[in-house]
């Protein structure tokens, strides 16, 4: 942090109309080449750019006010346990809230028989109710253990504040295993009962800050199910302790299980596709970069899988190249909200397998940070994952396809126009009238 504050500048970047006169005198004074000065024909601050809109009073020019809603029987902090003894809960933010995420931190902080906690954290808010939760937490006493990444990007001062706050209330603070970027969002919450000791859990694909789940699109799954909860217990004792040979029960954990997981997943669905079972793959991620999935998506193309992903950012795979991914269809979905979940489904001879987690199909992901992969074993939920699926593949208003060399062509919206995160918008508000939706294999076929 100190070398950030007074490290060499290395380019000057300035809007273009700025005159000769500072130009040089900035370059002079900072010590920078000719070469390294760069006109801007745009905003060159885009933080004071975004301030900016909430400065503006033209609602004309807004996305119209959302309020996400809010899931029932998650409302009392006291029926929140008994809430997910009954069943898992999936949460999709924005268009649900966050805050029964926060309501779940919250109370067990507040529960006389929780008697620890154990979360990770990447970023959060600078006013965090979740860390407030966790300080009160350790000051009644409970076991409270937080793995803070330290080296967040831009986010290092606050986690280091946070850290710090935490550990004067007697809390643990633990900075994750050396090398690895500590990435995943898991919080575990261990509680007395009636009939022993029981685990829950909130697993997330994004980070533990209220004010980005207002704008970014995620999911979180709220559970109690030992066969889940168990994996994530594990994964604790593994960043904790460096546990050694850990069972993580299903769950994908990298730099140990996460790629090995998606490279078994994807030969299964090629090794169906050769006997003639039904397969596919659908994938909804941030980016995709790594060779070894890459070659295992290719081979699995020219099985007969077909493949249909939704790949935010950068993408390294050309979809629709003759004798090589033929079956592989990829399209970008931008909108109102950044897209920043991440689902992973395999088709799996008609028992599909669906994933939710932190990671995308990136080297650091699978190699050198610690995700969260969860498996989604609520056979509803699963269901409703693929929907939400089914819903980004209809979407023709905020879609990008890429081509076979790599560029992109915006979708053609057609007769029946589909947003998708409009349609999730007005889901959740309840609104009648929606669009009919094929389930994901047949909107698969058809497209």
């Amino acid at each position: 942090m100190r070398n950030r504050r007074k490290g060499d500048v290395v380019r000057l970047e300035i809007e273009d109309h700025a005159s000769a006169k500072l130009v040089n005198l900035l370059a002079h004074n900072l010590d920078i080449e000719p070469h390294l000065v760069f006109r801007a024909g745009r905003p060159v601050n885009l933080s004071r750019l975004m301030a900016l809109y909430g400065q503006i009073t033209q609602p004309h020019l807004k996305f119209p006010p959302y309020q996400p809603a809010r899931p029932q029987g998650l409302e009392e902090p006291e029926k929140i346990f008994s809430r997910l003894r009954s069943g898992d809960v999936l949460l999709h933010h924005p268009y649900e809230s966050f805050d029964p995420v926060v309501r779940f931190i919250e109370t067990a902080a507040r529960d006389p028989r929780v008697f620890a906690i154990k979360t990770t954290l990447y970023r959060t808010s600078a006013d965090s109710p979740i860390m407030y939760a966790l300080m009160e937490a350790a000051q009644r006493g409970k076991e409270v253990v937080v793995v803070v990444e330290l080296k967040a990007r831009f986010d290092e001062q606050s986690n280091i504040h946070w850290a710090r706050r935490l550990e004067e209330r007697g809390g643990t603070v633990l900075y994750g295993l050396v090398g690895l970027k500590t990435h995943c969002k898991l919080s575990l919450v261990i509680r007395r009962e009636e009939d022993g000791f029981r685990r829950y859990l909130h697993a997330g694909t994004g980070n533990y800050n209220p004010e980005t789940a207002r704008l970014y699109t995620d999911l979180s799954l709220l559970t109690c199910d030992p066969a889940v909860t168990e994996g994530a217990s594990e994964t604790f004792n593994y960043l904790t302790a460096n546990a050694k040979n850990p069972d993580f029960h299903g769950l994908w954990i990298s730099p140990i299980s996460f790629l090995p997981g998606t490279l078994a997943a994807i030969h299964r669905e090629r090794d169906h596709a050769k006997k003639g079972l039904p397969s596919g793959i659908v994938a909804k991620i941030n980016a995709l970069l790594d060779i070894e999935v890459i070659e295992a998506l290719y081979e699995a193309s020219n099985a007969g899988v077909p493949i249909r992903l939704i790949v935010r950012g950068i993408c390294s795979l050309r979809p629709g190249v003759p004798d090589l991914s033929e079956n592989v269809r990829i399209k970008s979905v931008v909108g109102r909200y950044l897209e920043h979940s991440r689902i992973f489904c395999f088709r799996n001879a008609g028992k599909e397998d669906v994933y939710i987690g932190s990671g995308d199909w990136m080297v650091r992901n699978l190699r050198e940070r610690v995700e969260a992969v969860v498996p989604v074993r609520n056979a509803d939920l699963r269901k409703r994952l693929m929907r939400i699926l089914a819903v980004y593949w209809r979407d023709n208003e905020g879609t990008y396809w890429m081509n076979h060399d790599g560029s992109y062509t915006r979708a053609a919206k057609g007769e029946a126009a589909v947003n998708a995160q409009e349609w999730f918008m007005r889901e959740a508000s309840g609104e009648q009238g929606l669009a009919e939706i094929p389930s994901l294999w047949e909107e698969i076929e058809k497209h």
